[in-house]
């Protein structure tokens, strides 16, 4: 994946990344699908454009890689591993959750390919603590070819800045208290129980108004997530901002009052811990790596798939002004211990490689 003007969101932590390791003198080149629309045509389309770009590289530059890092298992790994085969370049791929939580229940096929793709890796990057066991026990990786390296927040672009400033920049009427939620408007990430949640605190709250940031990437979904709000009469008080580019998203960070990820399934939650970044409290589900990330009091765990379990975390901190405090100082220091530039160097590393010219 990878972002465009019109999908600002799209893949965004890989170029991050990218940025950052040309940042340091690396000469990268991207091969990657931009756009994140659904249906048949579309997916002809993306895929055979990718495809063809694949074959022109490894034609014209394959042999001039050092290094191939592929974001997700499968299908990227798939395609980066012909660069070893044929060229002999260092292969890197990053497991980043739904690859591997996901992907690998379509099929018995897309299983086995998996496997063989992380059997020929030089080395495989886990973004989360659960990713990491679950590739060590269930895929039977040595520790040895494992590292657990996250993709790393840009302390330069989240970063604390005064609520009432941000609020204002955001046209957040005075005396409203912002609930924020960020990511893909889909189910897996949790806006079913959110909005049930947010529903039920709002009665005694009236000043509470939810703010979703994300792509609309399954319309069925979206319009029933749109009758609920209805059925609740939350039409004038849900707010739905679409896509913006990530010092807009850092804005709407620093002017939430919490910031909410009641996500299914989480790799490792990045987004959470951009908004630590920006001295939001975060409450998030008790999945993946966020159970590791908001653990030690840097959040409010919650439990999955529990409207109530969420409504209860939200008070929390809501209603605490010294949790609230508690949770931005010591959300403020995990963010500075996953500064993008940290993990940067880690994955430098990894590559093992002097005056790299070409990486894919």
């Amino acid at each position: 994946m990878y972002p465009t003007r019109e999908h600002k969101s799209f893949g965004i932590f890989v170029k991050n990344q990218v940025e950052a390791l040309r940042s340091r003198g690396l000469d990268v080149d991207v091969i990657a699908i931009d756009n994140p629309n659904k249906g048949k045509l579309n997916l002809l389309k993306k895929y055979g454009k990718w495809m063809i770009s694949f074959g022109a590289h490894l034609l014209f530059k394959g042999s001039s890689t050092s290094v191939v890092h592929a974001h997700y298992v499968f299908p990227s790994g798939w395609l980066a591993k012909w660069y070893k085969k044929l060229f002999g370049a260092r292969f890197i791929v990053t497991a980043h959750g739904g690859d591997i939580d996901k992907m690998v229940k379509k099929s018995g096929r897309i299983q086995n390919m998996t496997k063989n793709i992380l059997a020929e890796a030089d080395h495989v990057i886990a973004v989360g603590q659960e990713l990491f066991a679950t590739l060590e026990n269930e895929f039977k990786l040595p520790a040895s070819k494992l590292s657990l390296i996250n993709m790393g927040v840009n302390l330069s672009v989240f970063k604390q800045v005064d609520k009432g400033n941000a609020r204002m920049q955001c046209g957040i009427p005075t005396g409203k208290t912002p609930i924020l939620f960020v990511g893909n408007i889909i189910e897996q990430k949790g806006l079913n129980e959110l909005i049930v949640a947010y529903s039920t605190i709002k009665k005694d709250h009236p000043d509470y108004e939810l703010y979703i940031l994300g792509s609309n990437k399954d319309q069925g979904y979206f319009q029933k997530i749109n009758t609920l709000i209805s059925e609740k009469e939350l039409s004038q008080s849900v707010h739905f901002l679409g896509t913006k580019n990530q010092a807009e998203v850092a804005l709407w960070m620093a002017a939430a009052e919490v910031f909410v990820l009641p996500s299914h399934i989480e790799g490792f939650g990045l987004v959470a811990l951009e908004a630590m970044a920006c001295g939001t409290p975060v409450v998030g589900t008790n999945v993946g790596g966020l159970k590791y990330l908001l653990d030690d009091g840097n959040g409010v765990l919650v439990e999955v798939k529990n409207a109530d379990s969420l409504k209860r975390g939200i008070q929390s901190v809501l209603e605490s002004e010294e949790l609230k405090q508690r949770l931005i100082q010591n959300g403020l220091e995990m963010a500075k211990e996953n500064d993008q530039d940290i993990m940067t160097d880690q994955v430098i590393q990894l590559y093992q490689v002097e005056n790299v010219k070409g990486l894919s």
